[in-house]
């Protein structure tokens, strides 16, 4: 039985390097290429990406007729510039699913998409301070878009002092991930989902190459750059992939089975179960070398797996991740869980 080693130093370098890359969906090529920089740290150059802008690398086995496929999504919610109002604020449109109230009075980073220019600013309610909106503040309807609005740090006063920077419609606005890896383990920051996923990725494969094992298959990672808004990895594998692990955070909170300690295996969500032959492979797997896992059921929740399927991928789908508390909100997850995560990962990559 071999045991692999996860360099857990390792992934408390890339986390916080690839949580501090903006990359809300559509904008994800800085991200992208700081993953493919680091693929070629590893040793891994049979890199390409889709014409959409995922990135898909192949690390070779025994076997390239039956590959199986590890993907994992590199975009993160956000929002983009919807208007810009006469007194110089920012409304927004949102980029992925989330509540408005979970990202009320976090810094953002405004990106100008033609130009790189960045300027700073905080997503604030229309009615943000009680010495001037008083008991008119809790009535504030926090479930709409028309109920926020970026302030911008900048000396704007109109629509014309804010197109006067260079910003506009359809601008980029990255939320500020607040990233802080505690001594006892504990990783808190937005954007865990799913760049905790990706890092564990990363640390399975440099635990394989490191060790010089050779897998039985060859195995395809696939970065996906379009997931929280449902079409991530409906491309970009080759015809003859048999598998495919989706790598993806285990949501958290009551009800759930789910912790931040172990990896999460999920049988369920909303788009119904996973291949039930990769369920046993992946619970087996983390049975015989000891790994801490859960087995949890997602209501609310899609993967990238379920993304290809639905576009006609013929593949035995399953999904695992870290476990992440706050879903979609200012997130947390321990090292631990990320650690069982990677190792799991590794252990697939080496199965027949």
């Amino acid at each position: 039985m071999t045991k692999l080693q996860i360099d857990q130093a390792y992934i408390q370098r890339i986390l916080p390097e690839l949580l501090a890359i903006a990359s809300p969906t559509g904008y994800t090529e800085d991200a992208i290429a700081y993953l493919e920089q680091e693929l070629a740290s590893l040793g891994i150059t049979t890199v390409d990406q889709t014409r959409k802008g995922a990135l898909v690398a192949r690390i070779p086995g025994k076997s390239a007729a039956t590959p199986h496929g590890i993907t994992g999504h590199v975009d993160t919610l956000g929002a983009i510039v919807k208007e810009i109002d006469s007194d110089g604020r920012l409304v927004m449109s949102k980029l992925g699913s989330y509540a408005w109230n979970a990202v009320e009075g976090e810094g953002v980073t405004v990106i100008c998409v033609h130009s790189d220019k960045r300027y700073r600013g905080t997503i604030l309610p229309t009615r943000a301070s009680v010495h001037v909106h008083g008991s008119a503040m809790a009535s504030l309807d926090r479930t709409k878009a028309s109920s926020f609005h970026v302030r911008l740090d900048e000396k704007v006063f109109s629509e014309f002092d804010v197109i006067d920077l260079g910003i506009q419609v359809g601008d980029i606005v990255a939320f500020d991930p607040r990233i802080e890896i505690n001594t006892n383990g504990f990783i808190r920051s937005r954007h865990l989902d799913d760049k905790a996923g990706v890092a564990a990725m990363l640390a399975a494969a440099k635990a394989i190459l490191d060790a010089e094992l050779i897998m039985p298959h060859d195995i395809i990672l696939h970065f996906s750059n379009y997931e929280e808004v449902g079409h991530g990895a409906s491309a970009g594998f080759p015809a003859d992939m048999t598998e495919l692990i989706s790598v993806d955070m285990a949501a958290v909170g009551a009800g759930q089975n789910s912790d931040e300690f172990s990896v999460g295996i999920c049988v369920k969500d909303s788009g119904g179960p996973y291949h039930l032959g990769m369920r046993r492979k992946l619970v087996a797997i983390a049975e015989q070398h000891d790994i801490p896992y859960k087995l949890d059921i997602y209501p609310y929740y899609g993967s990238d797996g379920e993304a290809f399927w639905r576009a006609g991928g013929d593949v035995a789908v399953g999904l695992l991740g870290p476990g992440v508390d706050a879903s979609h909100s200012y997130e947390r997850t321990h090292l631990d869980s990320v650690v069982a995560t990677a190792d799991l990962l590794g252990q697939y990559m080496l199965t027949e």
